[in-house]
């Protein structure tokens, strides 16, 4: 019953400063839509380049010399490395069938040169373990120490670049989000000292009577919560209908960077959280306001 009577005292402020009490709403509903773009921005991002980085290949060129025993037992010690997810051998003959596919238009230097000038490889596809740069780098100086090989190739500034991006993202939706989340505790800490000023005569009355400084903050704080919670659920409601937009367009016009098939809203928990940081961040602003007892009696 005291819960459910604190409870109404806030809804009653909520309703009591109309004007502020939107304004808030408003502004904290910005506030949390700006995290949950720049989130939703960042998951989709996560998913293609971690998609991108089951496509990083290392093609082996093999020297001419390299009989089918050695190409068999050089196979075995590849496809045994832990770094190795799968591996392909294209010969001589596929080599050039691969050429004359991809570079049609081309064709003539081939037919200039004689002989088949294209050696034999494997792709190897990297393991899901070892896609860093580091790893790739590391696991391209062993494969150059085998004799029988002529020379590896793997584009290692594309895989140098997919494994700063989420770095980069990752330090810049927290710099948002620190900007975001103080601009929304001040907003509704004002909100909040609004509030108590309007209703400095109640507080006092209630002082009078021996209610306790907790008794008179809860629903203040409560207030807080609310309005954290409900900017927080009206930025996932347009959140969700700008991501359905989104959604129909990149449909429409076909996959970029491996976002138009993989493109998936905020998970379940993930749009709890901002509900929950939502109210959380309510509460902080609240208790800014209300840093103390004496704050409260001074009104």
């Amino acid at each position: 019953m005291q819960f459910r009577y604190l409870l109404e005292e806030a809804a009653d402020n909520m309703r009591t400063n109309r004007a502020t009490t939107l304004i808030a709403l408003i502004t904290t509903t910005f506030a949390m839509l700006g995290m949950g773009i720049f989130l939703l921005l960042y998951l989709n991002m996560q998913s293609a380049v971690g998609s991108l980085r089951e496509e990083i290949k290392v093609i082996v060129y093999l020297r001419d010399s390299v009989g089918p025993q050695a190409l068999a037992e050089l196979r075995a010690q590849f496809s045994g490395d832990p770094a190795v997810a799968g591996i392909e051998f294209i010969s001589r003959e596929q080599a050039v069938i691969v050429f004359r596919g991809r570079f049609p238009s081309e064709e003539r230097l081939l037919g200039g040169l004689g002989d088949n000038p294209l050696p034999a490889s494997f792709v190897i596809k990297i393991a899901s373990h070892f896609r860093s740069s580091e790893a790739v780098g590391a696991f391209v100086q062993k494969l150059r120490a085998y004799p029988e090989v002529e020379e590896v190739l793997y584009n290692r500034d594309w895989v140098e670049n997919l494994t700063a991006t989420l770095k980069y993202l990752e330090m810049l939706g927290f710099g948002i989000g620190i900007v975001l989340a103080v601009s929304m505790v001040t907003i509704l800490a004002n909100t909040i000292r609004l509030t108590l000023h309007s209703r400095r005569e109640d507080i006092a009355i209630l002082r009078l009577i021996g209610a306790t400084p907790v008794f008179i903050k809860t629903p203040f704080v409560l207030e807080g919560a609310l309005l954290g919670a409900m900017g927080a659920a009206c930025s996932l409601f347009l959140l969700r209908a700008a991501y359905g937009v989104a959604e129909t367009k990149m449909t429409l016009q076909g996959p970029f960077w491996g976002l138009g098939k993989g493109l998936t809203f905020l998970p379940w928990r993930v749009s709890l959280s901002m509900l929950v940081l939502g109210m959380a961040l309510g509460c902080l602003g609240s208790l800014v306001s209300l840093a103390n007892v004496g704050d409260v009696r001074r009104q």
